[in-house]
Order: structure tokens, then sequence, then C-alpha cells
């Protein structure tokens, strides 16, 4: 089993690394520059797909916190631990780079249109939930409060995404729109393969950090495990 996990580890690993320079030169070299924003524009791959895998990372802890909600088991939890810490990370990023596209497209470092405003809502929601695994306390319970606040931050999920639509934002851009001509949408043909090999690579990424964070953690569950066991002995 072990060394199945680590074949699985290093194909991604072998996968990983060239998807990143070959990300890297058609982001830089060979997707062409829009004739608006320039080189700055070229932000937007890293801007789409750390938010996508956001969300991604967000579904998976929604999906481990229901489970937890059924029947608590000590992998689910921390799966969905490290799900939302990539998550939270991803995020960050997603904000960040937005930022500062915002500040080349709109001439101001933050706007409260609706993506934004539900993004950050997102990000407080898993903050929060990450602050409330740190709890002190029985594991099983501080499992089934913090899985309430997973499934809600999923929950939002959706909601972030849809948010330009419902509201009719005019800012922020609709990427996958109906061809060229729509206003936001639509991006060309150069531009959609590299969005979407960006996309692929910040995935496999997000897989790779899943793994290592998950096994980390359960070495973590194992070595509290034998320090408690070793302080009853002491103790009796």
């Amino acid at each position: 089993m072990i060394k199945s996990s680590g074949k699985i580890d290093k194909l991604l690993f072998y996968i990983l690394v060239p998807s990143m320079f070959i990300a890297m030169y058609l982001i830089f070299i060979w997707s062409p520059q829009e004739k608006v924003m320039g080189e700055v524009q070229k932000i937007f791959y890293f801007h789409v797909g750390t938010a996508w895998v956001a969300f991604l990372a967000f579904f998976v802890v929604g999906f481990y916190s229901v489970m937890t909600l059924i029947k608590p088991k000590m992998n689910r939890f921390i799966y969905a631990g490290v799900s939302a810490e990539i998550g939270v990370l991803f995020t960050t990023l997603a904000l960040l780079t937005g930022m500062i596209w915002g500040r080349a497209s709109w001439n101001t470092w933050w706007s409260w249109e609706p993506r934004l405003i539900t993004t950050l809502i997102l990000w407080f929601i898993y903050v929060a939930y990450l602050f409330i695994r740190k709890m002190e306390g029985s594991w099983e319970k501080i499992a089934k409060l913090s899985s309430v606040f997973g499934i809600i931050g999923a929950l939002n999920v959706p909601i972030v995404f849809m948010a330009i639509r419902w509201w009719n934002s005019k800012l922020h851009p609709v990427v996958f729109g109906e061809g060229k001509n729509q206003s936001g949408g639509g991006i060309e043909p150069e531009m959609l393969i590299t969005l979407l090999f960006s996309i692929f690579t910040i995935t496999i990424l997000y897989i790779f950090l899943m793994r290592k964070g998950a096994q980390i953690e359960k070495m973590r569950d194992i070595v509290r495990k034998a320090k408690t066991k070793a302080m009853n002995r002491l103790a009796s």
C-alpha cells in the first residue's frame, strides 16, 4: 500500500514539474498579448486557475464534511482539513492576483462588486473553519462542528461562480462566453488553450499537495496516539 502510494506521488511529481515549465512557456511566450492591458493581462491565467482549483478544494471539503457528519472518521477529518488549507491558500492567491489585475483594468485595487464580495465571504468562512479545527476538545465533536462550516462554505461556491450573472456585474469578465464579440466573454483560441493547461497544472498541484498534506497529518495523528498511550502507561 505504501509502495503504491509512493508510485502515485512520483507520477504526479513527474507530471507536475514539466507541466509547470510548459505552462510558463504558454503564458509568457506562446499566448498572444492582450491589446489593451498588455503583459499585465497574463496574470489572468494564474487568477482563473487558482480560483477554479480553490472551488474544487472547497467542494472536496464539503464532500468529506458531509461524510464526517454521517460517520466521523479520522481520515475524513484529515482530508477535509488539508483540502480547506489548500483552498484558503489558493483563494488568497486568487484575491491577490485579482487585485493586481483589477488595478490595471479598473484603476483600483478593490471594487465592491458581487464576485469579489462573495469570494471574500468564502475566504472568511474557511478561515473560521480552520480556526474551529484548532479548538480544544474531542476530535469527534470538533469534526462535526467544523463540518457544518465546511458544508456552508461549499454551498457558497456556486453563489461565487454565478455572482456576476445573477447580479449582472459589468466589471468582472465572463471568461467562457459565447464568442469573442460578447461583452467580456470569449477569448482567443491560443489564450483558451493556455488557460485550460494552466488550470490542469494547478489541479495537479492541488492533488499533489493534498496527498502530501494528508500523509503528514496521518503521521502526526499516529505520533499523537503514541504519545497518549505512553502518557497513560506512565500515569498508571
